[in-house]
């Protein structure tokens, strides 16, 4: 028997909703549709998962998709032990098994040949199938599949299969406004609204920026980085150059044009 207290989300994750997203959820949990999440990096994907799942009373078993990641990886496969072979369920099976939220991070990283085992648990079978061992998985009634990537980083390579896509309900995340941005900085971090708007201000900046020397802007994640700094003492130029503009470019430029709006900002 799977002890499912260690996947439990076992304290309220801090969420703020910004439209009707968490009723539309529930709505999806109840008839156990898979969900889709699209939105840029950083903008509270697997925040807003986890919340679900803590708001449902849900395990929750989350996998970081990579392209080395093969059907196994999913599914489980057979280990070599000193006394024969032991078969192991991956986090795929075991979320199936014991009615758990399977949250595959960043879906179109792994290799489409890799993500079409999910298949007969996105449709009316919700079963899986495990070919090395013979095995046949019915979902437990409370397993639900929900997918997140960034549309943005899309190509020819890295994309969905419209055969999966077409088996989910899909949300589109993006950064959230002003004031509500401020009043995350200000929840998550407890740094004062003034200075957490003037974060959110040079983020808009540099969002601003995307498709003119930016693949992609300050997330919503690297403000409350920020903002963390700045609540600890850090100076916010340095805070700043530190948390919003080194990670996200290298070029002078570019550079040169935030650090300006930086300065101006805080001024």
């Amino acid at each position: 028997m799977i002890d499912t207290a260690q996947y439990r989300v076992q304290h309220e994750p801090f969420y703020q909703p910004q439209k009707n997203e968490v009723a539309l959820y529930e709505a999806a949990y109840r008839n156990r549709l898979p969900v889709m999440v699209k939105g840029p990096t950083g903008c509270g994907k697997s925040r807003f998962v986890e919340y679900m799942a803590w708001k449902l009373g849900k395990p929750l078993i989350t996998v970081a998709c990579n392209e080395d990641m093969t059907a196994s990886d999913l599914v489980g496969r057979y280990l070599l032990e000193a006394d024969g072979t032991r078969w192991l369920d991956g986090p795929l099976t075991t979320a199936a098994r014991i009615g758990a939220i399977c949250y595959l991070d960043e879906v179109v990283e792994a290799r489409q040949d890799t993500t079409v085992v999910i298949h007969p648990l996105t449709d009316h079978r919700r079963t899986l199938p495990l070919d090395k061992k013979g095995e046949l998985i019915a979902a437990h009634p409370d397993f639900q599949l929900v997918i997140s990537y960034n549309p943005g980083y899309q190509s020819l390579m890295k994309d969905l299969k419209q055969s999966t896509k077409q088996r989910f309900a899909a949300f589109d995340f993006d950064y959230p406004g002003a004031a509500l941005e401020t009043a995350i900085l200000a929840k998550e971090t407890g740094l004062d609204e003034a200075t957490a708007g003037k974060l959110v201000k040079i983020g808009g900046v540099a969002r601003a920026l995307k498709g003119h020397g930016l693949d992609e802007g300050i997330s919503t994640r690297l403000l409350v980085y920020a903002a963390t700094l700045i609540k600890d003492g850090v100076e916010p130029g340095d805070a700043c150059g530190m948390a919003l503009v080194r990670p996200i470019t290298d070029d002078a430029d570019i550079r040169e044009t935030l650090d300006h709006a930086i300065d101006a900002t805080f001024a």
